[in-house]
């Protein structure tokens, strides 16, 4: 039986090489729109697969607003047509004049920041002003995952009430990034994520009281992207789901996702009885997890990922395996982590009923397209 992974003609692709399964992403972008239940409250996050024909593929959708952690990133959207998109990112330095630029190049789409602090607004709203721009932000609230945002403390009031003083910043909305809720149960993981939900409560009674219905409230990612899809007045923005991997695939069954994109890989060398090499190193695949989560071969029951370096990973299997595997066999690798093994490679081969009919190029892999 073929398997939906199979390619029918796998010596037309070289490896290590990104598929990318077009029917699967098509699925898990409804499944995306089916889940908020209408695609007006989604705010995807572009970095898992930073192509502009994915892009394509949720405008066609409706899906009208975007979320990206990188210039490149909001400079991809904005080419690929998203007229609405957030900066999941503070800007500082030279990034700054390079949002301006931004606007400027695409004067039709509205782009946001976030702040969570009074420097870095006043810092922008300095360099608004004198470039004559309205910057719209977002208060990136730290509601425990503590990467980045401000502290669900009563200086958070400050924070917002310091931003509305400022004549060259625009408060959009209310930004919670809660990454670190990822219990594998849903109940568990409602549970956790209502009572961090509800630190953020009094800036969100003061935001309701001054903007009501106008202050956007965009709250979760991917692992609490069903549990925030039961709450009502805000806005969704997962971001893994749409090409889904190992990782979340086995923690978070209780989402209706398919893995989309896999890694081809082939057998290099067989060095010694047990041994099995493969051509998919730590510059094809997500390496930031530990050796036992990298990589899964879809089409090898029986290995252990002994080692792997830069082009190479070992595989330790059984002497009846060993013997079976022949040098170019091919294999097909679901990521643990998606998002960074994207940003590794140029291209993905696009796949539909096992045959490559097109190429799309990772656009914001890259830190700087044009600006």
């Amino acid at each position: 039986m073929i398997m939906w992974y199979q390619l029918k003609h796998p010596e037309k692709v070289i490896s290590p090489s990104l598929l990318f399964y077009k029917d699967r992403i098509q699925s898990n972008i409804s499944s995306m729109v089916n889940m908020a239940g209408h695609a007006d409250r989604l705010v995807p996050h572009v970095k898992t697969h930073k192509t502009k024909e994915l892009i394509g593929f949720q405008l066609e959708k409706n899906i009208t607003r975007f979320k990206c952690a990188t210039i490149a990133e909001a400079e991809m959207v904005a080419s690929a047509g998203g007229k609405w998109i957030l900066l999941a990112y503070q800007m500082v330095g030279p990034n700054i004049g390079r949002l301006f630029q931004l606007k400027n190049l695409y004067p039709d789409v509205s782009f946001s920041s976030l702040i969570d602090n009074q420097f870095s607004a006043d810092d922008l709203n300095a360099h608004s002003l004198a470039e004559n721009i309205i910057s719209s932000v977002f208060i990136d609230v730290n509601n425990g995952m503590n990467r980045s945002g401000h502290a669900t403390d009563t200086d958070l009031l400050s924070l917002y009430r310091h931003i509305n003083t400022l004549p060259n910043l625009k408060l959009t909305g209310i930004h919670i990034y809660d990454g670190h809720i990822r219990n594998a149960g849903f109940a568990e993981r409602k549970v956790v994520s209502e009572l961090a939900y509800e630190t953020v409560y009094p800036l969100l009674d003061l935001a309701k009281q001054d903007g009501g219905d106008d202050i956007m409230i965009i709250v979760g990612g991917s692992p609490t992207f069903n549990v925030h899809a039961q709450r009502e007045g805000v806005y969704l923005s997962p971001g893994t789901n749409v090409l889904w991997d190992w990782g979340y695939g086995d923690r978070f069954q209780d989402q209706p996702f398919l893995q989309a994109a896999l890694v081809i890989t082939r057998v290099i060398s067989k060095p010694t009885t047990g041994i099995v090499t493969i051509d998919l190193g730590h510059k094809a695949v997500s390496a930031e997890n530990p050796i036992e989560n990298r990589f899964k071969i879809l089409n090898l029951a029986e290995y252990t990922l002994a080692s792997q370096s830069e082009e190479h990973g070992v595989l330790q299997v059984s002497e009846e395996v060993w013997n079976k595997v022949q040098i170019g066999d091919v294999f097909y690798a679901v990521p643990y982590h998606v998002c960074p093994t994207v940003a590794l490679h140029d291209y993905a081969s696009v796949i539909e009923d096992g045959e490559v009919t097109e190429e799309w190029k990772i656009v914001a892999r890259n830190r700087r397209i044009t600006v």
